[in-house]
């Protein structure tokens, strides 16, 4: 893991860390399954940022004001968090056009998330489907 990113996990609460190295592992996981190469991580904007060449980035955070979850941040000038509320409406919690909310307390693996991010890390190759070839 990046020092830095590192640094800035350990900062936080304990439930919030464990969230944010879970959702770190299940990024490098969706890299790797689908051989999408190395995945740059780095600090943008003091959250962690993760990208694949092909990709758009995926920021992670938490923050103080929302202490109950972890937050996915996208670029707000694409379709991904459009995307994504038209096909998973219900089970995440949107805010505006950048971010996803994961409850700190949730089984990742009982989201599709996996998918989420899958979608982030091809987006580049996706961005000409309709609804990014999710629905």
């Amino acid at each position: 893991m990046n020092p830095d990113i590192k640094a800035k996990f350990d900062s936080y609460p304990s439930p919030a860390r464990q969230q944010l190295e879970r959702v770190r592992d299940l990024i490098l996981a969706q890299a790797a399954e689908h051989e999408l190469g190395e995945v740059a991580e780095t600090l943008k904007w003091g959250e962690a940022s993760f990208q694949v060449k092909g990709g758009t980035p995926i920021r992670v955070d938490w923050k103080p004001e929302d202490p109950d979850a972890i937050k996915l941040f996208f670029h707000c000038q694409i379709r991904m968090i459009e995307t994504l509320r038209e096909r998973y409406r219900g089970e995440f919690r949107f805010e505006g056009k950048r971010a996803v909310a994961i409850p700190v307390g949730a089984d990742i693996r009982q989201l599709p998330l996996a998918h989420c991010i899958e979608v982030a890390l091809k987006y580049h190759s996706l961005k000409h489907l309709p609804l990014l070839g999710v629905c």
